[in-house]
């Protein structure tokens, strides 16, 4: 299905992968896992065919669905419904039918009758309404009712936009009756608990070949039955022919099993060497000496390199800047698009050092909230005012503050002119950014180190107002605990929209604010069950 050979993997200067086979055959359930950086996202984009590998070649003989972590969504002013229905080509020919249907109305010819009746033919050959139906169920599985489907791309969340395209490509493996590829990059990002359940159901089950990136560990553990191992230390893949579990336990023995053989071979060579010291005293034994030492570096060559402790970033939130009593208010303010109300007459007030978390369904209007707040969305109706000492700093879920052109270091000159690169670059180099690093446009970097960047610009901004939305999205489980951390040590004030429970309890929130009503009440634990619900 996949088969990738003499694949060599670079990020700038940096191997990430060398020399290596992979391969994808039906039934393969695969957790493409490692550290963020290590380049899982690369790897996945490579077998998709989006990208280039440094040299190898890559061969794929099956029908590829490819959810990027940042997916694109074609025509804006599609709605959602045509956007899934045309993984099968079903929307040009319904909009097609529709369209002699109406020519039929007014004058039916001969022609037209023949048109409309070789039309049908061709839409129940890739399965008629039963698909339309499909398509339906999917979405709904998905948390896309059919009012959402209804709306035009543009108009959709960024959650809800990724829903889609998540759709649209179990939507086109189902046409192929499950038999395809799927790599799938966090394909649980912005997903309530229900959508997935249902989701790692469909894995599960899938009878094709499968690549799946995630953090969830619930969702590896009921869906993989092979594991690929990303080591950055040693730029290769590791695979392992076991589900989840078995394969945690089979890794921590190969560490252990490196980690003794490197002793054995370093204490043998070491003995070699002071032997091949001694004997090189003597004239006679210096040939003697020098096998020894050749011995002993061979022994040393053959072993695998000395894994290194993961790097994790050491995320501290900006020192709040100055402010008034209420930095930030909003009066008043609506949304909609079309017909479609997102939500109307919402007030917010954010005071110093409050702690806000913002409630609601998909699709409730958070993320649009949280933009109108920062400035980048204008309410339809009601204002935002910033207070006396405002200092905003905003981490956008999507990404979209991040211009892909612009390197890592431009992002960080913009963020804070005030200070030196030197200073920039020490703040990169907790976030993990070094080197070449700090050089490489934002477009090349993988969600993780996205998230990364998006942070380091917060921290030097001074801040004393954060709105961050799905924070701890694309990060491994140690990184996202710096974030918690961070979140929780902040002493300014927090707007918060996440699917996240852990989040939560990290901010600790005095409030909630819940949409589409836009209701404020008293933070309530009962409240934490509407985050993973949302």
């Amino acid at each position: 299905m996949i088969t990738a050979t003499g694949l060599e993997l670079r990020a700038g200067a940096r191997i990430l992968l060398s020399d290596t086979t992979l391969r994808v055959q039906p039934g393969d359930r695969i957790g493409l896992v490692g550290r963020n950086g290590a380049g899982k996202t690369t790897t996945l984009k490579v077998l998709a065919g989006e990208g280039n590998p440094y040299s190898g070649a890559v061969e794929r003989t099956s029908v590829v669905g490819y959810l990027p972590q940042d997916p694109r969504t074609g025509d804006l002013e599609v709605t959602a419904r045509d956007r899934v229905l045309s993984a099968r080509g079903l929307d040009t020919l319904l909009a097609e039918m529709a369209k002699v249907e109406v020519q039929l109305a007014e004058n039916p010819t001969d022609a037209l009758v023949r048109r409309y009746g070789s039309l049908e033919e061709r839409f129940a050959a890739l399965g008629g309404y039963a698909a339309e139906a499909e398509a339906a169920r999917i979405c709904a599985n998905l948390g896309l009712p059919d009012r959402v489907l209804a709306q035009t791309i543009g108009t959709l969340s960024g959650g809800q936009r990724r829903r889609i395209e998540l759709a649209r490509i179990l939507f086109r493996d189902a046409g192929e009756e499950g038999a395809g590829i799927l790599l799938l990059d966090e394909p649980t990002n912005h997903l309530d608990a229900d959508s997935i359940v249902w989701l790692r159901g469909y894995m599960a089950a899938h009878k094709g070949g499968l690549v799946v990136i995630s953090h969830d560990v619930t969702l590896l553990d009921a869906v993989v039955n092979k594991v690929w191992y990303l080591d950055a230390n040693r730029s290769v893949v590791d695979s392992y022919n076991v589900g989840w579990k078995t394969y945690l336990e089979q890794r921590e023995t190969d560490e252990r099993r490196r980690r003794r053989e490197r002793a054995n071979a370093e204490k043998k060579a070491g003995a070699l060497l002071a032997q091949a010291d001694k004997m090189r005293a003597k004239a006679t034994k210096a040939t003697a000496a020098q096998n020894m030492a050749k011995r002993a570096e061979k022994l040393l060559a053959g072993l695998d390199e000395e894994r290194v402790g993961d790097r994790v970033a050491k995320v501290r939130f900006p020192q709040p800047a100055p402010c008034g009593r209420t930095p930030l208010t909003a009066s008043g303010l609506s949304k909609s698009y079309g017909s479609l109300e997102i939500f109307t007459d919402v007030d917010v007030a954010v005071d110093r050092g409050s702690r806000v978390a913002i409630l609601g369904l998909n699709g409730a209007g958070k993320t649009t909230l949280l933009r109108m707040l920062a400035g980048i969305l204008t309410p339809d109706t009601g204002e935002v005012v910033a207070g006396h000492g405002l200092r905003l700093g905003y981490y956008a879920q999507e990404h979209e503050t991040l211009d892909v052109d612009r390197t890592v270091l431009d992002h960080m000159r913009s963020a804070a002119a005030d200070q030196t690169d030197g200073d920039l670059r020490k703040i990169l180099g907790a976030f993990l950014f070094s080197g070449d690093d700090v050089s490489k446009p934002a477009g090349v970097l993988s969600g993780g180190e996205k998230t990364r960047l998006a942070l380091a610009t917060l921290v030097c901004s001074g801040a004393n107002v954060l709105l961050l939305d799905e924070p701890t999205n694309n990060l491994d489980p140690i990184s996202r605990e710096q974030v918690l951390d961070a979140i929780a040590r902040y002493p300014g004030a927090i707007v918060l929209v996440t699917h996240d429970p852990g989040a939560v309890q990290a901010l600790k929130p005095d409030r909630a604010i819940l949409l589409p009503d836009g209701d404020e009440d008293a933070w309530s634990d009962d409240l934490l069950e509407l985050v993973e619900l949302a």
